[in-house]
């Protein structure tokens, strides 16, 4: 059953706008491939597609469980955990950018 999902998933990527028309991947070219990877159990490959993809699931997963049970430093921590997450995405586009 699972493997019929990621099988679904991988016959079911979208291509990236940018990288189809301008020829350039943009900030988020490879989440797709990487998410894929982690639900494999390849944990490593995933990171090296895209480094930001588990910082955005933790991310998430943080927003929503602030959202449900309001936590005091909540706000603060998504602040920050928003921006080491930016970080990581920027920092992979440049060095993708330059090799």
């Amino acid at each position: 059953m699972f493997e019929k999902f990621i099988h679904w998933l991988e016959s079911h990527q979208q291509a990236c706008f940018y990288k189809r028309f301008l020829g350039v991947e943009c900030p988020g070219c490879g989440m797709q491939r990487s998410f894929i990877e982690l639900l494999k159990g390849n944990f490593i490959e995933s990171l090296k597609m895209f480094p930001a993809l588990v910082p955005t699931i933790i991310l998430v997963l943080y927003l929503f469980l602030h959202l449900i049970f309001k936590y005091k430093n909540g706000a603060n921590t998504l602040k920050y955990l928003f921006i080491f997450n930016t970080s990581i995405v920027v920092l992979n586009y440049i060095y993708k950018l330059l090799t």
